[in-house]
């Protein structure tokens, strides 16, 4: 790619830290949050859901985990690749889901609370925090049982952490992945399945996406498994928990506390709940691990057309080879690695190497030729049954 002539237009949305942004270099791109037509797009949390986007649009980076203020199918349709930095804020997360597993059980928040009512008592308080104080008592965590669900790069840490603790600790995770599971200490039970974790369990923490699969899946059902007085603690996804059963089951005295960084009005009125605002990747150190993951997977995909942590595209990534690139998004369907390769044959080019991607019902093409490519055999390409995008670089 000749960097003299390109321009990348980035659109920024959110505060993005500066130590991401800088990676941009001022002689490829332009960076700001007011830009007509940008190649790609940064943001955090603000709302993408009903925005029009333009035609030149090829990237959105998350700098985060969730992805549901993005448009992903629309995106996808569009050819347009979605990032997201999975375990730049595992850290930050993780901390405050072990500081979750205390205050679940000593009632601090509520002793705090209890004590800054005592002002103006004077030289009475001393006397009368002594008389109060054994409301707030609580059990240890060491020695109890925690299960983890989720074991992805939060849950592994949580798991890991929490051993070092004293505490006993058991997975469940049917999908963990190799990196997980290198990670995971061997110290951690494998739980035989979610109802053998949820009925050993006197904690209970949460870490797996919400999807259409893991909706509601602590519900009524689930809540007659476990312990009586188990606590239970959800720094993934709101929706994960059905709220009219968790009300139930705390009425019934299964679960003793709810402790969620997600927390809505009605949570807020019900009794043995805590609810922390979304505070899960709060950290100036989070913030600024998933700005710069997230604009150095922006880069790779822009100036190279290499992909990792994309949610709806595969990885895909390759050593540059040739004087041109060609990058096609397109649908996995079969022949059409065939009909892009005939297409570069009748015009005589030559490739010099050539990967191919999917992932469910979307593929990514990464060709790399030894000379350049008119542009009627580039529309040919995109007037491919099932292309959803090609660029060339």
């Amino acid at each position: 790619m000749d960097k003299g002539k390109a321009m990348f237009k980035i659109q920024t949305f959110n505060r993005i830290s500066t130590a991401g942004l800088e990676l941009f270099s001022r002689d490829l791109y332009e960076v700001a949050s007011e830009i007509i037509n940008p190649d790609a797009i940064i943001v955090r949390s603000f709302d993408l859901n009903a925005m029009e986007f333009s035609p030149s649009l090829k990237a959105i980076a998350r700098a985060g985990i969730g992805v549901n203020n993005i448009p992903v199918d629309r995106c996808s349709e569009m050819g347009i690749v979605v990032f997201n930095t999975p375990g730049a804020n595992s850290n930050s997360v993780k901390e405050l889901v072990i500081t979750g597993l205390l205050i679940s059980s000593r009632k601090i928040i509520q002793a705090v609370q209890w004590a800054k009512s005592l002002v103006g008592k004077g030289e009475q308080v001393p006397e009368l925090i002594e008389k109060g104080k054994s409301q707030f008592a609580g059990p240890e965590i060491k020695g109890k049982n925690l299960g983890v669900i989720g074991l992805g790069s939060i849950g592994v840490m949580v798991a890991n952490d929490a051993l070092s603790l004293g505490m006993h600790v058991m997975g469940y995770d049917p999908f963990i992945s190799v990196d997980s599971a290198w990670g995971l200490s061997r110290e951690v039970k494998r739980a035989k399945g979610l109802e053998s974790l949820l009925s050993h369990s006197d904690y209970i923490t949460l870490h797996v996406p919400l999807t259409e699969h893991t909706k509601g899946m602590i519900n009524k059902e689930r809540f007659g498994m476990m312990k009586k007085g188990v606590r239970l603690l959800n720094f993934a996804r709101g929706g994960l928990v059905v709220r009219e059963d968790l009300k139930e089951a705390i009425s019934k005295g299964i679960v003793s506390c709810y402790v969620t960084d997600f927390p809505d009005e009605e949570l807020l009125q019900m009794e043995n709940v805590i609810g922390i605002p979304h505070l899960g990747a709060s950290t100036p150190e989070a913030e600024e691990n998933c700005a710069l993951m997230a604009v150095q997977q922006l880069k790779d995909f822009l100036e190279r057309g290499n992909i990792r942590n994309s949610v709806n595209f595969p990885d895909c990534e390759m050593d540059l080879t040739g004087e041109k690139r060609i990058l096609i998004a397109n649908r996995n369907i079969p022949t059409m690695v065939g009909q892009i390769t005939a297409v570069l044959a009748e015009e005589g080019i030559n490739i010099a190497d050539m990967l191919n991607r999917s992932k469910g019902n979307l593929a990514f093409t990464i060709i790399d030729i030894d000379s350049d490519i008119s542009q009627k055999s580039v529309e040919k390409i995109r007037n491919i049954q099932g292309v959803l995008s090609v660029r060339i670089i």
